[in-house]
């Protein structure tokens, strides 16, 4: 699987809302369509919250969950990848009800509590769409995203080694890359670690290209060979630190939970085409695009047919 580059597609996340942009996915229905032509621009791994239909307010509810994955997984082969970080003022119960149904091939799981702002996210706008939006960005100056060590440790052993759940460990900070080395070396998580780094979000890293390379630097020093590293970096870093990633050997995320436009000034109209733009460039540097087969070799995910839904 050498210089295979496996891409992943955030399809909708917790940060963005409504108001900021007609394209961004709120339904069910929505959801799985995106989820779908994102897989078929070349994502190998979907991942996915969910969203109150009505309102587009990030929501737990197991239900609205069961409305898009299995329409998902009856129209592509894409490894399904749950968040288990939710939305800001979720319990940690609210955050595992949906993925201890579902026991996705892959969870997300932040490696480390963390102030997590994004107050300034909805800075441009004029008119909300929805009275819970404003306030839901406003109060996130005094948010702390929690997971322990204990929370790290729990959500493993529920969902991971009850359900066989392997887990894309999101490292805002280096470190988050010692408490998942502490992790390893107390035997409570298994490799090959799927490292996904992350710069940009007001609390972690910040999206320099310097700390970019400080960041795999370290978990090359940490994990040597027993992880696979992959990037994504908030709003406009994003293609400039995906590009990067790649020809450094690593994989990608691109996606609306992670960035809403596509160039300088130019709403992405669809996750997928975030997907064939991240897909061209890494072509162009003669780079293969992992499929979804290859990305469950690449990180030893349990298959499709052993999942909940």
């Amino acid at each position: 699987m050498a210089g295979k580059v496996v891409i992943s597609c955030a399809i909708t996340g917790a940060i963005h809302t409504p108001s900021m942009s007609p394209y961004l996915p709120v339904t069910p229905e929505e959801i799985a369509r995106q989820s779908i032509e994102a897989a078929e621009a070349g994502a190998a791994i979907i991942h996915l919250h969910a969203r109150d239909p009505q309102t587009g307010e990030p929501t737990p509810d197991p239900a609205v969950f069961m409305r898009f994955l299995p329409v998902i997984k009856q129209s592509t082969d894409a490894v399904l990848n749950i968040t288990t970080g939710g939305g800001m003022n979720m319990t940690l119960d609210d955050r595992l009800a949906a993925p201890l149904l579902a026991k996705p091939e892959m969870a997300s799981l932040n490696m480390g509590s963390m102030n997590f702002n994004i107050s300034r996210a909805g800075e441009r706008i004029k008119e909300w769409k929805h009275a819970w939006e404003q306030p839901y960005l406003a109060r996130t100056t005094g948010h702390i995203f929690r997971n322990t060590f204990d929370d790290v440790a729990g959500i493993v052993q529920r969902l991971g080694r009850d359900h066989g759940t392997r887990f894309e460990f999101e490292c805002y900070d280096v470190g988050h890359l010692y408490n998942l080395a502490h992790c390893l070396d107390q035997k409570i998580v298994e490799p090959p670690l799927f490292v996904q780094t992350i710069f940009g979000i007001l609390g972690g890293i910040g999206a320099e290209p310097r700390n970019l390379m400080f960041m795999r630097e370290t978990a090359d020093r940490l994990f040597g060979d027993a992880y696979v590293w992959s990037v994504l970096a908030a709003g406009r870093h994003q293609m400039n630190f995906t590009t990067m990633a790649g020809i450094l050997g690593g994989n990608v995320r691109v996606g609306l939970e992670d960035s809403l436009y596509l160039g300088k000034g130019t709403l992405a109209k669809s996750n997928a085409e975030q997907v064939a733009k991240i897909r061209r460039i890494l072509e162009e540097l003669s780079l293969e695009i992992a499929t979804p087969a290859e990305a469950r070799a690449i990180l030893h995910l349990k298959g499709g047919d052993r999942v909940g839904f």
